[in-house]
């Protein structure tokens, strides 16, 4: 960065720090060559954009090239401007994400941002907080909504004896009461559906067919809008034990909230996972309405008696 006219393989394997050691340490020219084109590669996947430059006279012959990492594009805008206390928020939005689900926009974003070099505000830098993403489908399709590519899957649904394969236009990815759902156009339907990641069995294949990039625009919120529109339509009156984990977690979540006493009304999405969660704080929680979750609930925990050999 701080040369016009780039440097060469030669002046750049004497004279930057590491190289020399290795050079000292009787490294071989090739073992020297052999990690100046591993880093190079490793900088190109984190985003540093490393230009090569032949000879003006024959562009092509690349044995005198010299190489530089153009500052306009490693840095920002000189009109984009950030705060301490900006640049440190954004440094933690960063780090919520793990490597593995970040773009390669994304990353060369934060690059470019953590490259200002400026002082954050100290107060914000004490929290850390992570999304974990357990599900192994994430990453695939968070690859093909940024190439704007179709996918196909196999996907499970409760009740079902075998996996149906479907065929997506994925447009978004998100989390919605701490589950994550990919929402895009299914190209059998030809209409707009929401998958739940948990319920995507085997692998997620990348396709070569294509889709507009304006089909994203919007999308997030209309999966999460859509999903708060299913919520609206179900909702399960439950007696829940006061001073339990069950009136933490669901009291947050209820509709016009009340004393526990008289019971809680809490909207669900889909009721299995619902009857999954309910059944997983035991006799903390009992199912006024509607009466199929309250039989759902039911079988899950005969289920669990019934594997651990409890008597009635």
């Amino acid at each position: 960065m701080a040369t016009e006219q780039g440097l060469t393989k030669d002046t750049i394997l004497t004279s930057v720090a590491g190289y020399r050691e290795l050079r000292d340490a009787g490294s071989s020219k090739a073992a020297l060559e052999k990690s100046f084109e591993r880093d190079k590669l490793n900088l190109r996947q984190l985003g540093v954009p490393i230009e090569t430059l032949g000879e003006s006279s024959d562009p092509d012959d690349l044995r005198s090239a010299r190489y530089r990492i153009a500052i306009g594009e490693y840095s920002l805008p000189d009109d984009i401007e950030f705060t301490p206390a900006e640049v440190a928020l954004l440094n933690l939005a960063g780090g919520v994400w793990g490597e593995g689900s970040m773009t390669d926009a994304a990353r060369s974003g934060l690059r470019k941002i953590r490259a200002l070099g400026i002082e954050v505000d100290e107060p914000i830098i004490g929290f850390s907080p992570r999304i974990s993403i357990r599900e192994p489908s994430f990453v695939p399709l968070e690859r093909a909504i940024d190439l704007c590519k179709a996918v196909t899957f196999a996907y499970l649904k409760p009740g079902e004896r075998a996996a149906r394969t479907r065929r997506l236009q994925p447009l978004a990815l998100v989390e919605y009461e701490a589950r994550w759902h990919v929402y895009g156009i299914d190209l059998d339907a030809k209409a707009e559906r929401t998958f739940l990641l948990s319920r995507v069995v085997g692998d997620v294949a990348i396709t070569r067919q294509s889709f507009g990039r304006e089909l994203r625009d919007g999308a997030g919120e209309r999966a999460i809008a859509g999903l708060e529109a299913v919520a609206a339509r179900n909702s399960a009156l439950l007696e829940v034990n006061p001073g339990t984990e069950a009136a933490l977690r669901l009291a947050r979540r209820a509709i016009h909230p009340q004393p526990l006493e008289q019971g809680i009304r809490v909207p669900f999405v889909d009721i299995h996972i619902f009857a999954d969660e309910i059944a997983s704080y035991g006799p903390e929680v009992r199912v006024v309405e509607p009466a199929e979750l309250r039989e759902q609930v039911i079988q899950r925990l005969v289920a669990a008696r019934d594997l651990h050999g409890v008597a009635s």
